[in-house]
């Protein structure tokens, strides 16, 4: 395999770009993100990294805004991710200028996937270690949300996730997926989320896309309010269970002992 990896212009006799398929092991090694696409909405949840004491935590994020009615999320290396993110600031603004209407969600998709597709094909360079959640509105009012990873392809998703145990978590949405709308949408990325995330405002980061009210980060508070909610309805269900375990039991014959 080391005489086909030290080239990203070189493929493998079975077809493989190894330097590309490193960048996906990064990515998978990075921390995780959720995408959910409501009716009314599009939510993106991180794992918050843990920042040193002394960093400021808004420093680590991993959720940034592109445009007012954009949002993207990434997992896998920050540095990388910062380039992307640049560029794609860069061609919304630039969309912006030129066309005098705001950029779609599904053009900047395409549009960074286009840039990992071209390092993956030219000498001397080497393929981002990222993939991206892209969430938004496009300018008729339609809620999307595409995925863009190392190899350069785009996909759009109702619901997805990346990064670490992003199988488990991709599980998780595939069983539970219904279309939501307003809190209902929040919730549902947050329960995907704690499947492999301590449930914790200090662990979570929340990012909330509107047609009319646009980009929104939830405060701390706000996201532990969600968090108590969903606890609180797992309690019901599971006393509902219990009560209804109970109601099912025969009851015992008359002299029986216990």
């Amino acid at each position: 395999m080391s005489r086909y990896d030290r080239a990203i212009t070189v493929f493998s006799p079975d077809g493989h770009l190894f330097q590309v398929e490193y960048a996906l092991e990064a990515v998978r090694r990075g921390t995780l993100a959720v995408g959910v696409r409501g009716t009314d909405s599009v939510v993106l949840g991180a794992e918050r990294k843990s920042a040193a004491k002394l960093q400021d935590a808004r420093s680590a994020r991993k959720m940034v805004k592109v445009d007012d009615n954009i949002c993207l999320a990434f997992a896998g290396l920050t540095a990388d991710a910062r380039v992307l993110i640049n560029k794609a600031r860069l061609e919304s603004a630039s969309y912006k200028l030129t066309l005098d209407e705001r950029v779609g969600v599904e053009y900047l998709a395409r549009h960074i996937a286009g840039i990992q597709q071209k390092y993956t094909q030219s000498g001397g360079v080497r393929p981002f270690g990222i993939s991206t959640l892209v969430a938004g509105f496009d300018p008729e009012g339609k809620p999307c949300l595409y995925q863009t990873d190392p190899s350069g392809t785009f996909s759009e998703w109702t619901a997805n996730a990346i990064g670490r145990h992003s199988k488990t978590v991709r599980e998780y949405l595939e069983k539970n997926y219904e279309e939501t709308s307003g809190d209902d949408t929040v919730k549902l990325a947050l329960k995907a989320l704690i499947e492999t995330v301590e449930a914790s405002a200090k662990n979570i980061e929340v990012a909330v896309t509107t047609k009319d009210g646009g980009l929104k980060f939830l405060p701390d508070e706000e996201v532990e309010r969600v968090l108590e909610l969903i606890k609180a309805d797992k309690e019901a269900a599971d006393a509902r269970r219990r009560g209804g375990a109970a109601a099912s039991d025969p009851p015992a014959a008359p002299g029986a002992t216990t």
